[in-house]
């Protein structure tokens, strides 16, 4: 995969490259990644090394569950001849047979109580690097697969690159008996779908790096954690956001936001926006384009 440079810029403006310390993935960075889960991915943190009982004969990395409700597994790379995307889909396979064992662990784990969201689970790769052979197997085997690329520079600098990311092709979820946002969006009026087409192609051309996720309830767009959730209310001709903007840290609050801090809401974020048309549209832009510049 590409290399990227990290370069440190001296008051005189002079550059000096850091170079990577060429460490293996050992125990201690899976620790580093589990103590900060949530600041790094979004992602609460829910058992490490779990074991997938005497039959099944196993142990996963690191389980948690994100911000959207999905539970998530997450696999490291610890030796250069490992192959951890097999090793993830084999505990994949278990996740998606104990439900009810994972719920309970939820449970047991959070403070809330987390409606588990298993539409869209997840498997996480975690590797010093990963090879194009890699990135095409994922790609053909048509699940939830994200291939993350972790470097050290010296004590203090950490690099989470996301490589490849691949959307389940699972057609499975067509006898699910709920209505998805996507499906509430194609019951709307006509005004109404052309303002959502015209958020949805803004929030997508802020970058490259940009992932849309079509969940039950709200559509997430994300880089490496959400930074806009999308709820379509055809009812009342609305669509609200919410972005990862801290509203007390605002210079003024827009006519069309509001703050959902203490507010039980869909989607993540502490700062609800509500779009009715193109005016409310043309002032979301700015406060979007700064909650994808923040994180």
């Amino acid at each position: 995969m590409g290399e990227i440079n990290l370069y440190q810029v001296g008051e005189n403006g002079q550059v000096t490259e850091i170079p990577p310390d060429p460490v293996e993935l050992e125990r201690h960075v899976q620790e580093l990644i589990e103590e900060n889960l949530n600041e790094l991915l979004g992602i609460t943190f829910l058992e490490s090394e779990y074991s997938t009982g005497e039959k099944h004969g196993g142990r996963i990395d690191t389980l948690g569950l994100d911000e959207n409700n999905s539970p998530v597994i997450i696999e490291y790379k610890k030796t250069q001849n490992q192959n951890v995307i097999n090793q993830g889909l084999y505990y994949f396979d278990w996740l998606v047979d104990h439900k009810a064992e994972f719920e309970n662990l939820v449970h047991n784990r959070t403070s809330t109580d987390r409606e588990v969201d298993w539409s869209s689970p997840r498997l996480v790769c975690i590797a010093p690097d990963f090879t194009k052979y890699d990135s095409h197997a994922v790609e053909q085997i048509g699940q939830n697969i994200e291939l993350m690329r972790f470097e050290r520079y010296s004590e203090s600098l950490l690099l989470l690159e996301l490589i490849n990311v691949v959307e389940s092709s699972d057609e499975s979820d067509l006898q699910r008996e709920y209505t998805t946002v996507g499906e509430k969006v194609q019951q709307a009026s006509d005004e109404l779908l052309q303002l959502f087409n015209e958020l949805d192609e803004f929030i997508l051309s802020l970058g490259d790096d940009v992932q849309k996720k079509e969940l039950k309830y709200y559509f997430a767009y994300k880089r490496i954690q959400n930074f806009v959730c999308v709820y379509v209310t055809p009812d009342k001709g609305e669509i609200r956001v919410y972005l990862k903007l801290d509203p007390e840290e605002l210079d003024e609050m827009p006519e069309i936001g509001r703050d959902v801090s203490n507010t039980g809401h869909y989607g993540t974020g502490d700062l609800e926006l509500t779009i009715s048309g193109e005016e409310s549209l043309k002032t979301s832009k700015e406060y979007i384009k700064a909650s994808y510049n923040g994180v």
